[in-house]
């Protein structure tokens, strides 16, 4: 198992350098790769929630972000999924909320 957190933690590395160079959707390939490795690595679910954000972010409509895309909500849901798609979203990413460790870019 300590293989495979080695990996995982190389993988992660890679990833962070893709995110670094704004590569979103292969920085996303590593992470998952990494996750899948070990699920447990600190900070993973949480860069993994930021790429989902950033790839959702480059896909427009109209010239205009995606703003459902980036909550993962349909444009016909009720104005309580939007809300709960938000609230979830700020407690996984924010560093004194959340129980796991923030992930930091940079």
């Amino acid at each position: 198992m300590e293989c495979n957190k080695d990996e995982a933690i190389r993988a992660k590395t890679i990833a962070e350098q893709r995110l670094a160079n704004k590569d979103f959707t292969g920085a996303k390939k590593f992470t998952l790769k990494s996750q899948t490795l070990y699920p447990g690595l600190d900070g993973i679910s949480k860069m993994l929630i930021t790429l989902n954000v950033y790839i959702a972010s480059e896909q427009k409509i109209n010239g205009e972000s995606d703003w459902y895309a980036m909550l993962d909500v349909k444009p016909s849901d009720d104005e309580e999924t939007f809300r709960k798609q938000y609230r979830k979203l700020v407690l996984m990413l924010h560093p004194d909320k959340s129980r796991r460790s923030a992930y930091n870019q940079g």
